[in-house]
Formats: structure tokens, C-alpha cells, sequence
């Protein structure tokens, strides 16, 4: 016999160990006051048994789970939440909290054992409220309903919660009851629980809570929040961040990192909501395409161009020259301002650079374009006098089209000092001469005719134009001689 017991195999020895190791952590982490989320697993005639969760199942008696009817509304499988009233190495008593009949002297163990009991506010008083303990008065004050400041106390009248007994005196007489210390406790636990399973990297949804001028705080579990910085609020730019979210927002949120905070045991967490959504950046060749029209948003000028939101995210640049056709921008801002929304076009875009090229006079056309179908030569046509010069007028046609008169056409017209008077902004006709699209020049005459007739007009007339020149010549000759 003894042979056998030494050459006891591994598989039993392990065995062994494991028994003895199950038997004595039956009740590990167990403590009068934990509260358990737990699952029926069999009900019995007096006594319901719970999954706790441990390696010993709980018992909580079955006439706690009653209803107002006296009913059993639970059925194997059911989860419900139950306190530890008492746990020894055999089992591990249950119970939704002291409730019932018992008195005094049962309020003093509940006092004593740090157990919660059962409480029903009866109404709002001074500093706080009256609430029924097992038949017995006891006070709250407002500070410990809850975790929050308490804005309108009637909300809790007639509600019943668990609470934990904070001050026993007089033999009952004077009961001070918290709820503020169950909820810090169940805060606590969600805290740890979900503290250990953060990663960096990963994602989760959470709650904005509240703003600051910097960033929004957002609550990712009860008692844990991040911060999400403005620059990490979105991939547009933010002057504040009530221009991307607003209190109660639920927003999918990136862990960037964790790290102490100024207090013993506490800990900040950064969070990122634009990283949560991918580089924008990875989707444009799908989204934007060379010579696609789109609408888009100044968000700041600079001295070479003006910067253009696409998407959140997707900026581009209209460089100052290709800001308009029609006149010669000397700042961004004498045709946008931050905030506009504008129509540009694509002309060009680098994706590895992160770099588009945009255009707002492509988007709004070339007025050189179908110069040859708007001013066609002969026709007379209005325009404004746009500046002077010794060598002639410019005369603005339309948008973007101007044209010269020439110094020569102006001499030779009938209304030349009439011509000549004209201020910039003055209404003028003109005609149209000649037209070069290719170097964007338009020759104008006067519209009068003058510098139209040549020695051809004066060829059918030759006798009277003559004749008259002739009689002219002899009445001076005449008058010479008589004066002579």
C-alpha cells in the first residue's frame, strides 16, 4: 500500500492539488456589503439560489424577492443584484437589503456590519429628506441622495432605494442614512472594472458631459472621463468647441494615451474623436476628382491665397492668381473672407503631400471663353470708360472684358473732345474693330463712322468736293487782291 502511495502519478497529484486549492478560495474576494450581480439558478421552497459568480453559490431567502402580490415574478435564469449579508466558508447569505420588520435592533447590526438597508423617502425636508428604515425615521441630507447636486428633491419622493447607515444614536432615535455611499461604491467598482481593460488604441463610445474653452470631457463609463482636446474634436479647424459637439452628444472616441493625475489615484485620459473616424485624407481619390466643381468654406486667408475647407478635414488652396478673370487681386481678402462659402475648382491635387490646388475663376467660367459669339466686329456695343491713358481710353464691355479705343480713332472722330472729356465710370458706345482671343485684346472704334470713310467715299463726290475746295481757294485769292 505504501508502494502505491508513493508512486502516485502526476495526473493525481495535480488533482489532488486542484481539489484542495477549489476547496480552500470557496469564498475568495467575498465581504459582507459586496453588492453581486447574480443568476437564479434553482428556486426552492423557502430559499432562492444565486450564481454569484465566486466558487460558492449564494442563498437569499425567497420571500425577499416576493411581490407587492406576494408573487415570485423571477424564474430560473432571471439576474438580479443582491448584498452579502453574510458569507462563512459553507455559503453565502444574500439579500436585496434590510428591509421589513426587525426594528432598531436589526438597524444597529445593518449600523455595525456596514450592511445597506431598504428606505423609502417619505418627503423633502430641512436639509434634506425623511425616509422610512424598517419602520424607523431616519434623515438623509440632501448631499447624500446622490452623486450629483440634488436640483428639485421631489423627484425622489416616494422612491425607495438602498442606503447605507451612516450614524446610529439615541437607540435609534437618530439615524443618518447615505445613499451618496452605495452609488460612490458601485461608482468605484464600474471604475476599476474598466480601467483594466483599457488598451491604448482602441475606441469607444462615449458621453459629452461638459465644455471647457480647450476641449470636452467625455464620460466613458460611471466614474471614468477623457478629455478630447479642440485640435483632437475634429479634423476642421475650431475656433471653440461648441462648433463640433454639444453637452449629451454621444461620440465615438480614441484612446491616445493615460498617464497620472495631479491627485493620488487618479489618472487622465486622453481621447481623440477624429482619430476614432480614419484620416480623411484616405478616402479623396475617391471623393475628388481634376476639374470637379465644388462647394467649399474659406477658413483663413493668407498673402499668396486663401485656404478652402472641402470636407472636414480636406483644405485646398486658391493661390491669389486664380482668384478672378476679371480684375487683378492684390489680397485674398478683396474677394473672400474667412467663413464664405464659395464654388472652386479642382485643378490639381497631391495626395501624398496632402495638397490640392483650387481655382474660383475656372469655377465661374472664362469670359474670354465665347468672346468671338458676344463681340463680333461691326456691331456697336455699351460699355464704361475703366481708366485713360495717353494712348487711348479702356472701356470695360462686361465682366472681365476690356477693351482699348486708340488715341488715332479718338482724333479722327467728330465727337473727339467729347471723348476726351469722359471720366472712369462714364457710360461710352463704342464699336467693336477687331478681336484676338488668343491675347484677350479687343480694338474699338468711336461708333460715329468718321474713321471709317477713306479715299473710296471721297471718290464718287470728287467734283463737288473739289469744286467746293476750288470756289474757296478764289473767294481767298479775291479778297487778297483787294486787300492788296
Amino acid at each position: 500500500m505504501n508502494d502505491d502511495f508513493e508512486n502516485e502519478t502526476p495526473e493525481e497529484e495535480s488533482f489532488a492539488d486542484l481539489f484542495e486549492s477549489y476547496s480552500a478560495g470557496m469564498n475568495d474576494n467575498i465581504r459582507v456589503g459586496d453588492r453581486i450581480h447574480g443568476r437564479i439558478i434553482s428556486i426552492g421552497t423557502n430559499s432562492v439560489f444565486v450564481d454569484t459568480g465566486t466558487k460558492a453559490d449564494g442563498v437569499v431567502e425567497k420571500s425577499e424577492l416576493l411581490d407587492e402580490d406576494g408573487q415570485l415574478s423571477l424564474a430560473e435564469g432571471d439576474e438580479l443584484d443582491l448584498y452579502v449579508v453574510a458569507a462563512d466558508e459553507s455559503e453565502i447569505r444574500l439579500s436585496r437589503a434590510i428591509s421589513g420588520i426587525g426594528g432598531a435592533t436589526m438597524l444597529r447590526e445593518a449600523w455595525e456590519q456596514r450592511i445597506p438597508v431598504e428606505g423609502k423617502v417619505v418627503a423633502v425636508i430641512k436639509g434634506g429628506f425623511q425616509v422610512e428604515v424598517i419602520k424607523q425615521r431616519a434623515f438623509c441630507p440632501i448631499s447624500q441622495m446622490d452623486l450629483a447636486y440634488v436640483e428639485d428633491p421631489e423627484v425622489y419622493v416616494g422612491q425607495t432605494f438602498p442606503f447605507m447607515i451612516k450614524r446610529f444614536e439615541e437607540r435609534g432615535r437618530n439615524i443618518v442614512i447615505s445613499r451618496r455611499d452605495i452609488l460612490q461604491k458601485e461608482m468605484e467598482a464600474s471604475r476599476e472594472a474598466f480601467m483594466a481593460q483599457l488598451d491604448e488604441e482602441a475606441v469607444f463610445e462615449g458621453t459629452v458631459v461638459r465644455i471647457m474653452p480647450f476641449g470636452a470631457f467625455v464620460a466613458l463609463a460611471p466614474g471614468v472621463e477623457g478629455l478630447v482636446h479642440i485640435s483632437e474634436l475634429s479634423w476642421s479647424r475650431l475656433d471653440t468647441p461648441e462648433q463640433a459637439v454639444k453637452v449629451g452628444d454621444r461620440l465615438q472616441v480614441k484612446l491616445l494615451g493615460i498617464k497620472d493625475g495631479d491627485k493620488p489615484g487618479t489618472k487622465k485620459i486622453s481621447l481623440s474623436v477624429k482619430q476614432a473616424m480614419g484620416d480623411p485624407w484616405s478616402d479623396v481619390p475617391n471623393r475628388i476628382r481634376v476639374g470637379d466643381k465644388l462647394l467649399g468654406k474659406v477658413t483663413r486667408c493668407a498673402n499668396f491665397g486663401a485656404f478652402i475647407e472641402l470636407f472636414p478635414g480636406i483644405e485646398g488652396l486658391v493661390h491669389i492668381s486664380e482668384m478672378s478673370y476679371t480684375r487683378r487681386v492684390m489680397r485674398p481678402e478683396e474677394v473672400v473672407a474667412p467663413g464664405d462659402e464659395i464654388m472652386v475648382m479642382v485643378k490639381e491635387f497631391d495626395l501624398d503631400r496632402k495638397r490640392i490646388s483650387l481655382s474660383i475663376k475656372d469655377a465661374e467660367g472664362d469670359p474670354w471663353a465665347d468672346i468671338q459669339e458676344k463681340f463680333k466686329p461691326g456691331t456697336t456695343v455699351p460699355g464704361r470708360v475703366e481708366k485713360k491713358e495717353a494712348f487711348g481710353i479702356f472701356v470695360n464691355l462686361a465682366p472681365g472684358i476690356t477693351g482699348l479705343l486708340p488715341k488715332s480713332k479718338i482724333t479722327a472722330s467728330e465727337k473727339a473732345a467729347q471723348l476726351d472729356a469722359l471720366k472712369p465710370g462714364a457710360a461710352i458706345t463704342v464699336s467693336i474693330d477687331s478681336v484676338n482671343a488668343r491675347e484677350r485684346k479687343i480694338s474699338l472704334g468711336t461708333g460715329d463712322g468718321a474713321e471709317d470713310q477713306g479715299w473710296q467715299e471721297f471718290a464718287g463726290g470728287e467734283a463737288d468736293t473739289m469744286g467746293s475746295l476750288g470756289d474757296q481757294l478764289k473767294k481767298a485769292l479775291a479778297q487778297q487782291k483787294k486787300g492788296g
